[in-house]
């Protein structure tokens, strides 16, 4: 499997990484921070110690962290879609 990188992200499993919300248009949702724990066609599902959060990806900038320390800034309407098909597309530049 190849690296994930910014251009490439959308391809890949987001479940398991580490997520900081950084701009929102619910305000609510901005600093939310924790490991994502599931994703559907347009939510992440985030957990923290305490709870878990539904963000939705539209309207949202995110910064994903990922196990191999790669830290990338997505904005959540490029990930919009359900995970399975997502992976499997391709995406023009």
């Amino acid at each position: 499997m190849t690296p994930v990188t910014q251009s490439n992200i959308a391809r890949h499993e987001l479940i398991g990484a580490h997520i900081n919300v950084l701009r929102s248009q619910t305000l609510g949702n901005v600093k939310i921070e924790g490991d994502v724990v599931d994703e559907t066609r347009n939510m992440i599902y985030i957990s923290n110690d305490q709870k878990i959060r539904a963000v939705p990806k539209n309207g949202t900038l995110f910064c994903f962290t990922f196990p191999s320390g790669l830290s990338v800034e997505i904005d959540g309407k490029k990930i919009v879609g359900r995970p399975a098909e997502r992976t499997k597309k391709r995406r023009r530049q």
